[in-house]
């Protein structure tokens, strides 16, 4: 079982920056490869970046490369999130996600644990 805490959200105009961080519960952590997911108002849940269980790959969606970047730090149990030239358009929850073992997509379904959500809110 892996609870997990997201933070860092809030409001930021655009071309600013914000950092995201999920604080994972639990001694088993670095098994699971971790992801990031957004939910806009009237949209489906969407996969934003995921990392591997060592932190030694990294993957992201098409509208957030280059100004997105996804770390982890095992020793603390936390993933993080920071988000760069940020745009109107990434107004949405963000969810952290732990994904499970057999599977090594993006997809939602994959994902056996989430957080609370948190707000990030960019203004033009």
């Amino acid at each position: 079982q892996v609870q997990l805490v997201e933070s860092g959200g809030g409001l930021v105009q655009a071309g600013g920056s914000l950092r995201l961080s999920c604080a994972a519960s639990g001694r088993t952590f670095s098994s699971y490869g971790m992801g990031w997911f957004r939910q806009a108002p009237g949209k489906e849940r969407e996969f934003v970046a995921g990392i591997s269980r060592s932190g030694g790959s990294t993957y992201y969606a098409d509208s957030v490369k280059g100004r997105f970047t996804i770390s982890r730090d095992n020793a603390k149990n936390t993933v993080y999130l920071q988000m760069n030239s940020l745009k109107p358009e990434d107004t949405a929850v963000y969810y952290c996600a732990a994904r499970n073992p057999v599977y090594s997509g993006s997809y939602p379904y994959q994902y056996d644990y989430w957080g609370q959500g948190t707000q990030v809110t960019v203004s033009s």
